[in-house]
């Protein structure tokens, strides 16, 4: 099942299947290390739901929501 980025729930893990978005702002995704068949996994989201963090590739990422729309991960249904 494929979810964005900012559907997942605290301690739910996927694997990045897409980055969409402008030039710009794909680009920068791809350089902080969020490029397909990566394992990434939602740490925790503000009390507003604005940043939201994640685990990715050994070190702790925030994300604001926006950008976490571009990002489709698969998760597995255990």
């Amino acid at each position: 099942m494929q979810k964005k980025l900012s559907e997942l729930n605290p301690g739910e893990k996927g694997v990045i299947v897409r980055v969409l978005g402008d030039k710009a702002l794909r680009r920068r995704l791809l350089d902080m290390g969020l490029v397909r068949g990566t394992e990434i996994e939602m740490i925790r989201k503000s009390p507003l739901g604005d940043p939201i963090e994640f685990l990715v590739r050994g070190y702790n990422l925030s994300l604001r929501r926006r950008e976490c729309e571009n990002v489709y991960v698969r998760v597995n249904s255990e």
